[in-house]
């Protein structure tokens, strides 16, 4: 079986050489919110003062960006149970403090945290693939510095290949299972295939598992993720097939309904940037390679 130790450290390394080269490289996009603190209340004297306006200015630029951020249960990278809530979280964390951004990050369930997004019932998403057809509501940020590694899982002694998917195709009743709302490969898209939607990963592997479906289209990370820990005892039934199907990488992502967001996603970016540049990257990258 391949490890997780493997896929995150392959993930870092271009991060790891481009520092030892002394290359400084630029990166990063979107998101949070809080509360938003009391303001000053001013008396009649000193708003008619000259120099109430000023005051008042220097109170608001004072005052940090504040972000309310929505997440989803995807361990190793975004997790509730994690010290540092995954390494995702940790990097997205980490570039919002260089930014001087407040952030409060919620889990909600995948096909919530997009519906809530849609209609601006928060300013963004911590963790998301990049998907055209939601830059009408999402602006996103640069990419966090790690990326999913999609592809299929299958039960132990198939025989199908999954490196020409037009012969795939043609596989008679072919099922593949995939996650609601999530949003998939566009090669994968494009192929039209049979699809049954289930609401999370875990979910789907069971599928697999019970015959349900042929293959499973899952993160490599986030598949060993749980055949180590929720389906430990039945892990030597599933094996990943190569090749892979996509790199897709993680951003931060901020609604189109926050007057904003473009101000606040050109300080993500910069807390992006400061944090690679810095080596901080790399460094929880490394941390974290245990995860895998």
């Amino acid at each position: 079986m391949l490890t997780r130790r493997n896929t995150l450290l392959r993930l870092a390394a271009p991060v790891l050489g481009s520092l030892c080269a002394g290359h400084t490289a630029r990166a990063a996009q979107p998101p949070q919110s809080q509360a938003a603190e009391p303001r000053e209340t001013l008396s009649p004297a000193l708003s008619a003062s000259p120099t109430a306006a000023p005051t008042r200015a220097r109170a608001a630029a004072q005052t940090p960006t504040r972000l309310l951020l929505l997440t989803t249960e995807y361990a190793p990278y975004m997790s509730g149970s994690s010290a540092d809530g995954g390494v995702a979280l940790a990097l997205g964390r980490a570039a919002l403090e260089r930014a001087g951004i407040a952030a409060e990050i919620q889990f909600r369930p995948w096909a919530r945290v997009i519906a809530e997004a849609e209609r601006g019932g928060a300013d963004g998403v911590l963790g998301i693939w990049y998907e055209a057809s939601r830059e009408r509501y999402l602006a996103y940020s640069q990419a966090l510095g790690i990326s999913n590694r999609i592809g299929f899982i299958a039960r132990v002694g198939s025989m199908m290949a999954v490196d020409d998917l037009f012969r795939l195709r043609q596989v008679p009743g072919l099922r593949i299972g995939t996650v609601r709302g999530y949003a998939n490969p566009p090669r994968f898209e494009e192929m039209g295939f049979q699809t049954d939607l289930a609401i999370d990963d875990v979910s789907n592997l069971r599928k697999l598992l019970a015959g349900r479906v042929d293959l499973v289209l899952i993160d490599k990370g986030v598949a060993f993720h749980l055949l180590q820990t929720q389906l430990q005892s039945v892990a030597a039934q599933f094996q990943w097939l190569e090749p892979a199907l996509a790199d897709m990488p993680l951003h931060m992502a901020l609604t189109r309904r926050r007057a904003d967001h473009p101000a606040v996603l050109r300080d993500i970016n910069r807390g992006l940037a400061e944090l690679r540049d810095s080596g901080d990257m790399a460094r929880i990258l490394k941390r974290s390679a245990d995860w895998f």
